[in-house]
């Protein structure tokens, strides 16, 4: 294969058989970030819009670690334990992103990692 992986202490390190990005032909593709603290690896304590907070937190790290930033996401992936949440995520993941967002998805899922309430991925290019 070629492709370069990016691993930044700087986010939280994967709990499982993945790396926190790969770079393939110039083009990020983050994994999903949950909201856990990169030095602790736990799960930061408070709501959604907390968790929400922290998780965009480390994809920006994961970003910088990989040569590039929000403004170069085309693309993320929002998965949610309660639909509910949608209008606080929204007003947390709004704050990182300009006039012109990325394309996204947001679904419900029955169960997150951790049992958190929020995880997001993204690709970006360099």
């Amino acid at each position: 294969m070629n492709h370069t992986v990016v691993q930044t202490k700087k986010a939280p390190a994967a709990i499982g058989p993945y790396s926190q990005a790969v770079i393939h032909n110039n083009i990020v593709y983050c994994a999903g970030q949950i909201p856990l603290d990169p030095a602790s690896m736990d799960v930061v304590p408070g709501g959604v819009q907390k968790q929400t907070r922290q998780v965009m937190e480390n994809l920006k790290q994961v970003l910088l670690e990989a040569g590039t930033s929000f403004g170069k996401v085309v693309k993320c992936s929002i998965f949610l334990d309660d639909m509910g949440d949608f209008k606080e995520v929204n007003e947390i993941y709004s704050e990182y992103f300009g006039e012109n967002p990325p394309a996204r998805e947001t679904v419900a899922v029955e169960t997150l990692p951790k049992h958190v309430k929020v995880e997001i991925s993204c690709i970006a290019y360099i």
